[in-house]
Formats: C-alpha cells, structure tokens, sequence
C-alpha cells in the first residue's frame, strides 16, 4: 500500500515539473495532491510512521555503534591484513566514540 501511494505521488510530481499544461492543470494536481496528503488515513499512517522514527531511530543507532565497534575490535586484531605489508601489528582506527 506504501510502494502504491509513493508510485502515484512520484508519478504527480514527475508530471507537474514536466508538464506543459499550464497553470489550471497545475491547481488541479496541487489540489488532488493536497486532498490526499491530508486525507485521514494517510494522515494517521504518517503520524505511525513518525512515531516509529522516533521511537527506533535512536534503539537503531545504538545498535549501529555496537557493530561498528565489535567489526573494528576485529579488524585492528587482525595484524598486518591482506596486503602484507603491515606495520607490526599496530594500527591506528577512530572508534565510534572518537567520532561522535
């Protein structure tokens, strides 16, 4: 049902940037457009959807930081790496916490 109402709005969109039908098909794309942004069902679907941001954006990040930092203790313990070269064994990588 998203994908569908995201297909439509891109395909209102396309044709008020590349039409050429003036200003009155214009009004009447920006009205329907209009009617279904604030359309009670969409509207409740895009306070869920914002509710859900707010809530798992920051469980989400958390969870970002601990992955990056259990793949980068992996890495900087691998020693010289593919390349053969090495500098032996010590290596210099940001952690998430020096980065933020």
């Amino acid at each position: 049902m998203r994908g569908r109402i995201l297909l439509v709005i891109g395909f209102g969109a396309g044709y008020v940037l590349g039409a050429k039908a003036g200003r009155q098909r214009y009004e009447q794309i920006a009205s329907a457009a209009d009617k279904v942004w604030n359309n009670p069902t969409v509207k409740k679907q895009r306070h869920e959807v914002q509710h859900l941001v707010e809530t798992q954006a920051p469980k989400l990040v958390e969870q970002a930081k601990g992955v990056a930092g259990d793949a980068m203790s992996k890495v900087s313990k691998g020693g010289k790496g593919k390349g053969g070269r090495g500098n032996g064994g010590t290596t210099e990588i940001a952690r998430p916490e020096d980065v933020s």
